[in-house]
C-alpha cells in the first residue's frame, strides 16, 4: 500500500499536537506582552535565536525561537497555516511523528538561518574597519536598543544581523507546507479564498519566491527567507528518509 492510498481510521479537526502547539504559541505571545509592559523585559530578545557570536546567544534558543512572534498578525498567520495543513498531516502520521517532524523542521530552519548569517557576516567583514568591528562587539547591542546607527551601511547591517533575534514558527510551518504539497500534490488550494491552485504548484511557487527574496536581500526586509527554505529542506530530507525506511508511509 502506498502512502497516497493510506487513510487514518478517524479524522480530528483539532488533533492533540496541533491543539497544544496553538495553545503554547498563544501563551508565549501573551507572556511577551505581559513581561514587556509590566517588567520591561523583552522575551523575544531573550528567547529569540541569536547568532552564536552574539552575547545574547544561548543554545536552547534553537527551540525557543519557534514559539515567539513579533505581533498578533505574525502569530495569527503562522497558527492558521499550522492548523490548516498540520491537522491533515497529524491525522495521517499520528501525533508522535508529526511532533518530531515539526520540531526537526523548526530547528533545521534555525540552523540554516545561522549558516546563511555566517556567510553574510564573512562577506561584510571585509567592508568594515577594525574600529567599527570593536564598536559592534562592545556597543552594538546598545546601539540597536537606543536607536543609533553606524555611518557605514555594512557595519550597520552587521550590527543588525549580530544583535537582532530571529523569531517565529514560520520555518516549521514551511516544513508542514512542504509535506502537504508532497503528500497531497493535487489537492486544490484557494489563494485569497478565490484563486485555485494545486498544492504542489503552490509549494513550488512559494519556495521559489522565498529563494528569490532571500538572494535579493533587499534593504529593510526583515523576513528570514532562508529559515523558511531551511524548514522546507529539512522537511524534504525527513520525508524521503521515512519513505525509504518503510514501504508504507506513516
Amino acid at each position: 500500500m502506498s502512502y497516497q492510498q493510506y487513510r487514518p481510521n478517524s479524522f480530528s479537526v483539532l488533533p492533540l499536537v496541533v491543539k497544544n502547539l496553538l495553545i503554547i504559541n498563544g501563551l508565549f505571545f501573551l507572556a511577551t506582552l505581559v513581561f514587556q509592559s509590566q517588567f520591561n523585559i523583552d522575551l523575544s530578545d531573550t528567547l529569540g535565536l541569536h547568532y552564536p557570536l552574539a552575547e545574547q546567544f544561548r543554545p536552547w534558543q534553537l527551540v525557543s525561537y519557534m514559539f515567539m512572534h513579533a505581533n498578533f498578525m505574525h502569530l495569527f498567520f503562522n497558527m492558521f497555516a499550522l492548523w490548516m495543513f498540520g491537522n491533515t498531516l497529524e491525522n495521517l502520521w499520528g501525533s508522535k511523528r508529526f511532533l518530531i517532524y515539526y520540531m526537526i523542521t523548526g530547528i533545521g530552519a534555525g540552523v540554516i538561518q545561522l549558516i546563511v548569517t555566517y556567510f553574510r557576516l564573512s562577506s561584510l567583514s571585509s567592508q568594515i574597519s577594525l574600529n567599527e568591528l570593536n564598536l559592534i562587539a562592545t556597543q552594538g547591542y546598545e546601539f540597536l536598543q537606543e536607536g543609533k546607527y553606524f555611518i557605514n551601511p555594512a557595519a550597520q547591517e552587521m550590527n543588525v544581523m549580530l544583535n537582532t533575534a530571529t523569531i517565529g514558527a514560520s520555518g516549521a510551518v514551511f516544513g508542514i507546507l512542504l509535506a502537504f504539497g508532497m503528500l497531497f500534490p493535487n489537492t486544490m488550494l484557494y489563494i485569497y479564498f478565490a484563486i485555485p491552485i494545486k498544492a504542489k504548484w503552490f509549494v513550488i511557487l512559494y519556495g521559489a519566491a522565498e529563494l528569490f527574496s532571500g538572494i535579493a536581500n533587499s534593504s529593510g526586509d526583515n523576513v528570514a527567507h532562508f529559515a523558511h527554505l531551511g524548514g522546507m529542506l529539512f522537511g524534504f530530507i525527513l520525508i524521503k528518509y521515512w519513505q525509504k525506511r518503510s514501504k508504507r508511509f506513516y
